[in-house]
């Protein structure tokens, strides 16, 4: 196999109905890819925690603002970004969902679900504004 990538992206506007839209792209892809079923879902849930939070809480479900999605398939592993065009945040301000203080708010959940069922995650403010998170997940040699 050679390391070409192929590129998909998809940039939306900040309806939640289009979280449908980019479940059954983020599935289709792992399938192709043969990801276990495991791994696809964790992947699945990734990308749709991102883009929630990005038309929610980036966008402010401002329908006018665009959320881009981009998927980089590559042989050994799926690469994601996600970018909206809000304010921004820091992740670092983000409240750790596994404080006690903190076990019943749902708020942190989805940065944290990120960082655990993916083998890379980034949350970025470039400098043109918004935030991205970038996530990586590889792929396992199992039933190859």
């Amino acid at each position: 196999m050679n390391n070409t990538a192929n590129e998909v992206e998809v940039s939306i506007c900040s309806a939640l109905d289009n979280l449908e839209l980019i479940q059954v792209l983020t599935d289709s892809l792992t399938c192709f890819m043969h990801f276990d079923e495991d791994s696809a879902h964790w992947i699945g849930m990734s990308v749709r925690e991102s883009v929630t939070n990005a038309i929610q809480h980036g966008n402010k479900l401002d329908v006018h603002k665009k959320v881009d999605v981009r998927f980089e398939v590559l042989p050994d592993r799926i690469s994601i970004t996600v970018k909206d065009q809000g304010a921004g945040f820091r992740v670092d301000e983000i409240p750790s969902p596994l404080d006690s203080a903190n076990l019943l708010k749902p708020s942190g959940r989805g940065i944290f679900y990120i960082r655990t069922f993916m083998d890379e995650a980034e949350f970025r403010c470039p400098s043109e504004g918004g935030t991205e998170v970038y996530m990586m997940k590889k792929k396992s040699n199992q039933g190859e």
